[in-house]
């Protein structure tokens, strides 16, 4: 094996690590979860390493990869919860509500979760992620066209979950993508 393979792999981890974890933490129900998504991910990287884009576009690949390693966790959770549903309720109990949240905040997670899954992944990689709609289209493997299109639609169901919620966001603060990190 030549030292080429293993300086690009780790010189990919080193630059994506960071995001392609914060994506897996806040899509998984515990820090074990999002470490076997993330593990998962950079399992396939190192062994598509080939196919993997060089530069820049490795991380909207690593999202597309994060991505599907998600939904695979997630059936296989769904498939778990089914036969512990008991328990999942109690701990919905105990750990489902915080003390110092505000009305609003929970008003307007109440209104996300309304939304269609696929909704909800692309104003998450938007918003949390921080993705343009090029990275977007390249994570989700659609045009950056569709991206654009369904962005648009995503918005506007939120914006009516919201209103049904009585929450009514001024313009600067709706559907802002987050900080880029440096």
């Amino acid at each position: 094996m030549s030292d080429e393979r293993p300086a690009r792999f780790e010189a990919i981890y080193n630059r994506t690590y960071s995001r392609i974890t914060a994506y897996a933490a806040r899509r998984c129900h515990s820090p074990q979860d999002a470490a076997d998504v993330v593990a998962e991910t950079y399992t396939i990287a190192w062994r598509r390493l080939d196919e993997l884009p060089a530069g820049e576009q490795a991380t909207p690949w690593l999202y597309g990869v994060a991505r599907k390693v998600l939904a695979n966790h997630h059936r296989g959770d769904n498939r778990r919860r089914a036969h512990t549903a008991e328990l999942d309720a109690e701990m919905a109990d105990l750990y489902g509500h915080s003390p110092d949240s505000r009305v609003e905040l929970a008003a307007i997670g109440q209104a996300f979760q309304t939304l269609p899954d696929e909704d909800r992944e692309l104003l998450s990689l938007l918003a949390w992620e921080g993705l343009d709609r090029a990275e977007i289209a390249t994570a989700l493997g659609v045009s950056r066209n569709a991206v654009r299109i369904r962005l648009h639609r995503a918005r506007r169901r939120l914006s009516r979950a919201l209103a049904e919620a009585g929450i009514h966001l001024t313009p600067e603060s709706r559907f802002a993508p987050a900080e880029r990190p440096l």
